[in-house]
């Protein structure tokens, strides 16, 4: 923190000339002493005059922000005290692009951009002004302690839910979505013809009456969707900027938003040692899913799934999204332990974000011999978490592991997966 008084350049020209007049002329001692003793006041005065003056600055910050999308911050100067620059102090988890220190005009506009999410607080500004003289200056604090509020991407997950209810979603091979979610609802039986699914074939009446007759099934919605996010040790992994808990919960928001969408009833549960947050399914939940998620931090201990499965295993059949990491048989042990319990019941979607840096460690060609053991760890835990994947699909599970940047979406296809094939 840097003193609330300190001199300018201006003052510091001021005794280097002294200095140099006082070695090279071999000024008087008589004339130095006065001269030293003007300074000294005038610089008293102007000090007093910084101190003193009106400060007059007012900021316009968003009370409510999306983790990674910039937002603005509005800094207006009104009055005439002579302001030579203005700071704003930031928590570690925002980030600015201006204003900072910089020179100042009557409106200042900058970018600030959070990395994490949560509520923290936007410190009052710094105010630098200098007095009449401009020998000293004075730091003054305009304005008052600001909260503000960091959500998931709850704009980009809307965004996607708008584009599935008009038919325009896209998968990552090109392909359209369609219509969102097939019946599980029997309502009629007709003949069967070549283009219906073998599954829905019905055998009973197909003996009665000597030709193949397929079920027909009305288009049901009001299912319930239930996030189930991983809190545990393994989430604070960092991935880029974010943690591996950040870019679950912009998943969350986007298969709530999706789920809205479709017309399911969507509800969370967040859960480490043990339950930390819980959401009933809902009409139109979003919103609340995403109020009672947006400021969840990893915790220090391993995340107890048989818990968690126990709180949603005599839940209404349900389709259940578990937003995890997979890291090696043992860690995930509780994981494959539990699943069985709610794939008897339940279809269930297990989601892990996929780690960049282990595919650009293989593709890397090796300088050093660094380079080679990098290259040799990230295939052991890749072969880990392919092993996982496989037990984990061998019990009945649908499993999405996509880079950061393709995650919410592949999350949303999984979700979208499980209703087209009435396992919800």
């Amino acid at each position: 923190m840097w003193p609330s008084i300190s001199p300018t350049l201006r003052i510091a020209a001021i005794i280097i000339i002294l200095a140099v007049l006082i070695v090279l002329v071999s000024f008087p001692l008589p004339i130095i002493v006065p001269l030293l003793a003007a300074l000294s006041g005038i610089a008293a005065i102007d000090a007093r005059a910084a101190r003193r003056a009106r400060v007059d600055v007012s900021r316009s910050a968003p009370a409510t922000i999306v983790r990674g999308i910039p937002a603005t911050l509005s800094v207006r100067v009104i009055g005439s005290p002579v302001l030579s620059r203005i700071r704003q102090p930031l928590p570690a988890e925002l980030s600015r692009t201006a204003p900072d220190w910089s020179h100042v005009s009557p409106d200042t506009h900058g970018r600030i951009i959070a990395t994490h999410r949560g509520v923290f607080v936007l410190p009052p500004l710094s105010v630098r002004v200098r007095g009449p003289v401009g020998m000293m200056r004075h730091d003054h604090e305009a304005g008052v302690i600001q909260y503000i509020k960091v959500i998931p991407d709850l704009p980009g997950a809307r965004a996607r839910a708008i584009a599935l209810k008009r038919g325009r979603m896209r998968v990552e091979e090109g392909m359209s979505r369609g219509r969102m979610g097939l019946g599980t609802e029997l309502e009629s039986v007709r003949e069967w013809v070549p283009d219906d699914d073998i599954r829905r074939v019905n055998w009973a009446a197909t003996a009665r009456t000597g030709r193949y007759m397929t079920n027909q099934y009305r288009v049901e919605e009001n299912r319930n969707v239930i996030c189930l996010v991983d809190t545990g040790r393994l989430t604070a992994s960092p991935i880029g900027d974010a943690t591996r808990l950040d870019i679950n919960l912009d998943a969350v928001c986007a298969v709530a938003a999706a789920a809205d969408a479709a017309g399911d009833r969507v509800g969370a549960l967040a859960f480490a040692g043990n339950v930390v947050r819980s959401v009933p399914p809902r009409r139109s939940g979003t919103r609340t899913v995403v109020n009672a998620l947006y400021d969840l931090q990893p915790q220090e201990e391993e995340s107890d799934f048989d818990l968690a499965f126990r709180r949603v295993a005599a839940e209404k059949r349900s389709i259940l999204v578990v937003f995890t990491d997979m890291v090696d048989e043992s860690a995930a042990w509780s994981l494959l332990s539990g699943i069985p319990v709610l794939a008897r019941r339940h279809a269930v979607l297990i989601a892990s974000v996929a780690d960049p840096t282990l595919d650009q460690a293989i593709r890397k060609i090796p300088e050093r011999s660094y380079d080679a053991y990098r290259a040799a760890v990230a295939l052991d835990v890749l072969a880990e978490r392919k092993r996982v994947t496989s037990l984990l699909r061998r019990k009945g599970v649908i499993v999405v592991e996509a880079l950061p940047c393709s995650f919410s979406a592949a999350c949303v296809a999984g979700y979208l997966d499980l209703k087209r094939r009435a396992w919800a």
